[in-house]
């Protein structure tokens, strides 16, 4: 494990992040933590343009790494800085580019070590970030994003093995497609949580896909589609219908979710689960989950990182670093379709 202060640098989609976390060996403290999106411009065409991504994390990262530096107080990075993580994969490629060159650039000019990151891995490790308590193993992680939906089994410390996921979309991606359906904005996670909670979950009932298959894997496609052709057939779409669909579809989504990630807790023993990712911020996900685990296996903890870093951030990178190899920056290249 390494100590003293990483500067964590995350460019894999729509925001450019910088931030560093200190180490004292015990806990991992957020020194600073700045983000920079360009989901407004997004936001416009219902989804992410990879060249409009790229080109403003271009914009942004040099004055994103030197906040986060200078809202540590950090005056002289090659005497202060143990070293840089930075996210290599997955993503898109032209925002990964961004990150990558930079952290090799940084790297070379202060002479400190480099700490390629997983992004996946980051959403496991936020929940490592100002934790109180010890996470025991092994464990059992969900990644639920916009483009992941993951489960993985960890033996111990970056350890983790691949489970199951979905086979085609992802939890947040299906979220933000039944948000366009519904003329919602983008990305529309947040919007279909707040109004389900006005919603009557009884007047639609949409299918959990592969909510009883043996294995742990997901499918979110034909939900998507199951709304679409509900959406076709109404004759009337007022607010009310809107959030009767969203807590549906809300419902649909988790109950397949918590079934899963309780049965491979079990399968594998888990003494831990650690959520991540940004649909783990969804209120709804998080109470389920906990309450699940409660009373079908009440001697595991569960463990949800504060919603700000459950979305893409820079400090769960810099955590990660804490617990990865070091790595020389000549041998780190950008990894689009990187997996677990």
């Amino acid at each position: 494990m390494i100590y003293g202060k990483i500067l964590g640098i995350e460019t894999s989609c729509d925001e450019t992040g910088a931030s560093v976390v200190e180490s004292d060996g015990q806990t991992l403290k957020i020194l600073s933590n700045v983000l920079a999106s360009s989901v407004k411009l997004h936001s416009k065409t219902g989804g992410i343009i990879p060249e409009t991504a790229a080109r403003e994390q271009l914009r942004f990262i040099i004055p994103v790494i030197k906040e986060a530096l200078g809202n540590a107080k950090i005056t002289n990075p090659s005497k202060q800085i143990s070293a840089i993580a930075l996210t290599f994969g997955p993503g898109l490629i032209g925002s990964l580019l961004v990150g990558v060159e930079t952290a090799k650039a940084l790297s070379y000019i202060w002479k400190v070590p480099t700490v390629p990151i997983n992004h996946l891995y980051g959403h496991i490790y936020a929940n490592f970030i100002e934790q109180k308590g010890a996470i025991e193993f092994p464990a059992v992680g969900l990644v639920v994003s916009g483009g992941h939906t993951d489960l993985v089994f960890m033996k111990d410390n970056m350890s983790l093995k691949w489970i199951g996921g979905t086979r085609d979309d992802a939890a947040g991606e299906c979220l933000d497609k039944v948000g366009r359906l519904l003329d919602l904005s983008y990305p529309a996670g947040p919007s279909i949580e707040k109004l389900a909670n006005k919603g009557d979950s009884k007047r639609f009932l949409f299918p959990s896909p592969l909510i009883s298959s043996s294995d742990f894997d997901f499918s979110f496609s034909g939900l998507k589609t199951a709304v679409l052709r509900e959406v076709k057939g109404l004759k009337k779409m007022d607010e009310q219908t809107i959030s009767d669909i969203c807590v549906s579809v809300q419902k649909a989504i988790i109950d397949v979710l918590v079934k899963k990630t309780i049965r491979a807790s079990k399968k594998y023993n888990a003494k831990s689960i650690l959520l991540g990712g940004g649909v783990a911020a969804n209120n709804k996900l998080r109470e389920q989950l906990k309450l699940n685990t409660k009373y079908q296996i009440p001697n595991t903890e569960i463990f949800v990182p504060q919603k700000f870093l459950c979305t893409d951030n820079a400090a769960m990178i810099a955590g990660a670093g804490f617990f990865a190899q070091e790595s020389s920056w000549r041998n780190i290249d950008a990894s689009p379709s990187l997996h677990f």
